[in-house]
Order: C-alpha cells, then structure tokens, then sequence
C-alpha cells in the first residue's frame, strides 16, 4: 500500500475485538475437570506446577499398591470332603491303573451264599502252539510247554529216528494237546503232537492205547529251478520284481553282472535280464527261493551275457559262458566313476607343489564298490600314510595293483580275491579333497601308467571240466520260465491213519476223557 496507509501484525489484528462484544462465559467444573491433566508428562516442565502435581499422583499410586499388596489373596473355594461311602462310589466311575484291578463297576460284598471251594477242577485238555527258537533244543521247548522232563526226552529220542533234530528249522511251530494230569503235582501227559518237521515232512503224533503213535507224512516237493525273464525298459529291479523276482535274487544278479557290465550306462532299455534262481514248492503250496544259478542278459535276441557259478581249484566262482576256455585281454575296472587325475607330474591339490602323481584318481559317490581288476593276494590291507585307507594286490609276475583313500576296506591281508570281488568302498581318507579312488599298477615294484597295462585272462577250465560247464549251461537255458509253477503230486502217507490235531481234539472231548 502506498500513502500514509496503516499496517497491523497478525498478532495485533487478532487481539482487537469490538468494543461492544460479549464477555467469554466462565468454565463450568465440568469443563476444569476435563482439562486437568492428572498424569503429565515428567519428562517436559521439570519443576513447574503442573510437573510437581503429576509427581505427587505417582509418589500416591506407588503408596497405595504397596500398601494393599499384603491383603490381596486369591479366592478360595472349600471342597466339599467326601465320606468314604461316596469315594468309593466316585471311585468306581474312574480309570485307573490296571495294577489297581478293575474298578469300574459297584462291588458287592460276599453273601451267606457263597462258599469257597475246597479244589477248583481242571481243564481236561489243554492246547497249545510252542515255537522252537534259535539255538534251541527240542526237548527244553517241550518242557516250558509244560511237559514233563522224562516225556519230553522221549519225545524228542522218538521224533529224531523220523528227522535229525538239527534239521528243524529254528521257527518251527510245535502244536500241542496236554491231557488230564493224574494229581496236580504232576505234570500233563502230551495227548497229542504235529509240526511240520521239514520243508518235505510233517510228522504226528496220537496217544493211543496208552503210548505215542507217530505218523510220518511225506509232503512231495518239486525242486525244478525258477526261470523269470523279461525287458529291462525304464528300471531293471522294477521291471524284475514285475516278473517274480524276489529282491534278495535282484540284488545277487546286478552284483554279479556287475563284474562284467556298468549296470548303470552298458545295460539297455531294450535288453532282456534272465534270471534263474533255486526254487522249491511243496504240495501243500509253501515255496523257497534259494541263491542265484544263472545270470544272464539278451540283447537282440542274441545272449549279451551267461554266467553260471563254478568250482576251481576248491573255490566257487562265476564264469562267462562265452569266454570259457577262451583268451581274453584286459581288466575290469576298479569303480565305475571317470578319471579325474592322470598319470605324471602334477601340483599337488594340499600340500601345494609339483610332485609325480603315481596312479590315477577316479571319481565316485561315497561308499561306491572298489574292485579287484584281476586274481590276487592281499598283500597290505589298511591304514597307510598319505593313501588313508589303502589295500594293495599282488597278481603274480610281477605285476600288483594299489587302491587308495577308500572309506571301508573290504578284504584281509593273506586272503586270495578273483577279478571284480569287492575289496572295498571309494572315501577321502588320507590326503584327498574329497571322495574319490586313487589307483596304482606296479611292475616289479615300480609304478607304471596303469592305462598302459592290459592283463590277459585265461579261463582255466579245460577238458572235461569245460564240458561239464557247457552241458551245465545247456541245462539251465533249457528250463521254461515258470516251468517251476507246475502243478505237485502229492506223495502216499507212511505209517498209521491218525486225525488231524484238530480231530484229535474234538475225539477226545466227545469221549470226555
């Protein structure tokens, strides 16, 4: 503005007011009270009134919760005491331990009626199952069944001239009828006996005239061993179990086949597995597989692979049907894994310098199969410096192998190995960085590339062993697969028409002895 124009601050414009207005009404005690701060803030106007009257209202809290602290207890409510007629009612209605007996129902004192009885009487006849155990004998699960001593021996004299005892298989189940007993400090004479004494030969027993009358029943068996073939396609332990193959009969092939094959990249989806393992049927429908007899692999209709186990110079081995009496060059593997370190100088990865690496590492999960490559002798088993765990072979001619940094060892100083066994697990003991097999050859005691060596094989069987293991061959190919389910003829019974135990029973309660 311009001129002699006034200015006024805002301060200034707000104070003025007409003269003519209305005074403020005056507060009522409503309004003071709602605008007393009774818990101001210590922390702001140290000193002033209003922080004097907040300190004087929390000094009076503080008083007045220490001073009613002792009186405030928690409410109590008395129980009502229970008599002992009304425990024992509410007692009745609980769960309670079963050393405490049932208590879930009224008990009723005895009455004038009741009168204890001088002797309880006795079961005529008791039966029971006994279960011969390992390392057990005959005569001892006869005589915790309750037989006498004496009987129990005589028993077990009558069934071995039927059975050798040490031929009943541990799990045996014994069925037993223990008749009336003449005084109760005797012991229960065996009424009546059955058990299925082998896999072939079930044996009863019946009292009869007053002595035991056994009953040998032959069970006609067929031996004829069980042939499962099939496709390998996506999993071979699938696809084989699929067929019939019992996983223990899995396992012994892939070990087997093993030794000749990468299981994992030298079998084909196409391929075909023939497996052909001891079986036994029984008429009665039981059946037992037992260990592996053929292994083999198809692959176009042409076998890939035939391994059978035969006995050399005193030992079971498995043989390859084509390489029988043949040359072969070469040696299995010791792991499956990739070479991941050659031959030669080389900076060593821990100690740090440039050294002569004397072998090749090969890489491995931890705890894979190391093999033996050929035939040997364990000459060093164990723990060895910088190798770890190490085991090393002699193969004669001066040839030996060495096999490092292994997790477990599987073999024994002085004991003789064949080509693809087990001699231990891939690990990082000793000096390594991580799981791996480290590999040696030595020629006259000096290590050498083992990639420049090639050991030649030489089948040692010749002659007529040679011809018994091809006609044993023929005669395992020539099994059909599932010629093993044929139907069983059952065998004529031996000896005196008894019942069944069964039978026995129930004729000896109809006759209420």
């Amino acid at each position: 503005m311009s001129g002699n124009a006034a200015a006024l601050t805002m301060s200034q414009a707000i104070g003025l007011r007409r003269a003519d207005a209305a005074p403020e009404p005056a507060l009522s005690w409503r309004d003071r009270l709602a605008l007393l701060d009774l818990v101001p803030n210590l922390g702001d106007n140290i000193g002033s009134g209003e922080w004097w009257r907040g300190l004087a209202t929390l000094t009076l809290l503080c008083g007045a919760a220490i001073a009613t602290y002792p009186g405030v207890k928690p409410l109590e409510q008395p129980a009502a005491a229970l008599n002992a007629a009304d425990f024992n009612e509410a007692r009745a209605q609980m769960i309670v331990p079963l050393a405490l007996g049932g208590d879930t129902g009224r008990h009723m004192a005895a009455t004038d009626a009741v009168r204890p009885l001088a002797q309880t009487p006795e079961r005529p006849q008791i039966e029971l199952t006994a279960t011969l155990g390992q390392g057990d004998s005959f005569a001892r699960v006869l005589e915790r069944s309750g037989v006498g001593s004496v009987d129990a021996q005589a028993l077990a004299s009558q069934i071995s001239s039927a059975v050798p005892l040490v031929d009943i298989a541990p799990g045996t189940r014994i069925d037993l009828i223990l008749g009336r007993r003449a005084a109760r400090t005797m012991p229960r004479p065996v009424d009546a006996l059955a058990m299925r004494a082998r896999f072939d030969l079930r044996i009863e027993m019946e009292r009869i005239d007053g002595r035991l009358v056994m009953r040998r029943i032959p069970i006609a068996v067929d031996a004829t061993p069980l042939r499962i073939r099939g496709r390998v396609g996506d999993s071979l332990y699938r696809s084989a179990r699929a067929a019939g193959a019992s996983p223990e009969s899995i396992q012994a092939y892939l070990r087997v086949v093993g030794r000749q094959l990468s299981v994992g990249s030298d079998i084909r989806a196409s391929d075909e597995f023939d497996i052909i393992v001891e079986h036994r049927r029984a008429e009665t429908g039981e059946s037992e597989t037992g260990k592996l007899l053929y292994a083999g692999l198809v692959r176009g209709g042409k076998p890939k692979l035939s391994m059978i186990e035969w006995t050399v110079d005193g030992r079971l081995q498995w043989f390859e049907a084509s390489g029988a009496g043949e040359q072969r060059s070469g040696m299995v593997r010791p792991t499956n894994g990739r070479i991941t370190s050659p031959f030669g100088m080389r900076r060593h990865p821990i100690l740090g310098y440039v050294r002569m690496h004397r072998g090749i590492d090969m890489g491995g999960g931890y705890g894979g199969p190391v093999f033996a490559v050929s035939d040997g002798v364990v000459q060093v088993a164990g723990r060895t410096g910088g190798y770890g765990n190490y085991v090393k072979l002699s193969h004669g001619g001066g040839l030996g192998t060495g096999y490092g940094h292994m997790s477990r060892i599987a073999v024994r100083p002085g004991q003789h190995v064949s080509r693809g066994q087990v001699i231990g697990y891939i690990g990082s003991s000793g000096l390594s960085t991580g799981p791996h097999l480290h590999y040696e050859v030595y020629r006259n005691g000096v290590p050498v590339n083992p990639l420049s060596i090639a050991f030649v094989i030489r089948a040692r069987l010749e002659g007529q062993a040679l011809a018994d293991f091809r006609a044993r061959i023929r005669q395992l190919t020539s099994i059909a697969p599932g010629a093993a389910l044929a139907p069983v003829a059952a065998k004529p019974v031996e000896g005196p028409k008894l019942g069944l135990l069964g039978d026995v029973a129930a004729k000896r309660a109809g006759e209420g002895i």
